[in-house]
């Protein structure tokens, strides 16, 4: 068995970092906006020294071979069938998916589309779809949520983002000097509208749909929640487990969004904990 530095689908090509042992048991880390496969590097070492093989992509609009023009190419459809040609070029049959951010959302609906794949989910800030709808009229989250809005607009975003990304994201807690790597990588031909394009293919007829059945996860679930997130509030945290009808765990950490970037140890063993 080879090592995967890349992996395609449809004619795109995702790079992937590949680590621990090959015939170890697999888990896939999917990240989110504007990060990329380095957000997962400080987590990735606990995870290969307990015998896990780690696999993380830079995912659609982030790999520099997978820069799908127009929105529709990161329909949630779009995006769930390149992870699970990822899970078909490891090898294995079932995988551990742990999701940041979008990657939390990927994971979600993996977990919902695709159960037989998996053999557990741990998400990482993002509550599950259904209990971020429910909380943004019982709660402050359509406040937190209101730069979406500001996203769908067509160029404006990467006008003005380059500008101001390193700030933004140190004032919503990410270390200066990730910001920075974030933003540069942003500033690849492409990348930032790739990135903004998950929002934007979210709105579209079908871009956020989670389906099968009643839309409830029957996969063994691990929420790992930031109570400093300035993102993603409390209610929706709280209302995810009503989501879920498998074995479930909460974990609230004092910390803020960026989880895998500042508490990678406390995640490590979060990710770990029920293996």
């Amino acid at each position: 068995m080879d090592r995967l530095t890349q992996f395609s689908r449809d004619g795109a090509v995702f790079d992937v970092d590949d680590a621990g042992p090959l015939d170890g048991p697999v888990v896939v880390l999917l990240h989110g906006f504007p990060a990329n496969r380095s957000s997962w590097r400080g987590v990735t070492p606990a995870l290969n020294d307990a015998g896990f093989r780690t696999l993380a992509p830079d995912q659609r609009g982030y790999s520099p071979g997978a820069r799908s023009r127009g929105r529709a190419a990161y329909r949630s459809a779009e995006l769930v069938r390149d992870v699970l040609a990822l899970v078909d070029a490891s090898g294995a049959e079932k995988v551990h998916v742990v999701g940041h951010d979008w990657g939390g959302f990927v994971a979600w609906q993996l977990a919902t589309v695709a159960p037989q794949r998996l053999e557990r989910l741990t998400v990482v800030s993002t509550p599950h779809p259904k209990a971020l709808q429910r909380s943004l009229l019982t709660s402050a989250q359509l406040l937190r949520s209101a730069y979406i809005g500001f996203f769908q607009l067509p160029e404006v975003p990467e006008r003005v983002l380059p500008e101001r990304m390193v700030d933004t994201l140190v004032a919503s807690g990410l270390p200066r000097d990730v910001a920075r790597d974030y933003a540069r990588f942003m500033d690849e031909p492409g990348a930032l509208t790739g990135g903004l394009n998950w929002y934007r293919g979210a709105w579209l007829p079908g871009g956020s749909r989670m389906d099968g059945g009643d839309r409830r996860v029957r996969v063994p679930t691990t929420y790992v929640w930031g109570s400093g997130d300035t993102a993603l509030g409390r209610r929706a945290a709280e209302l995810t487990a009503d989501h879920v009808s498998a074995p479930y765990r909460f974990v609230e950490l004092d910390e803020n969004h960026w989880i895998p970037e500042v508490a990678p140890d406390a995640l490590a063993r979060e990710i770990l904990a029920d293996v």
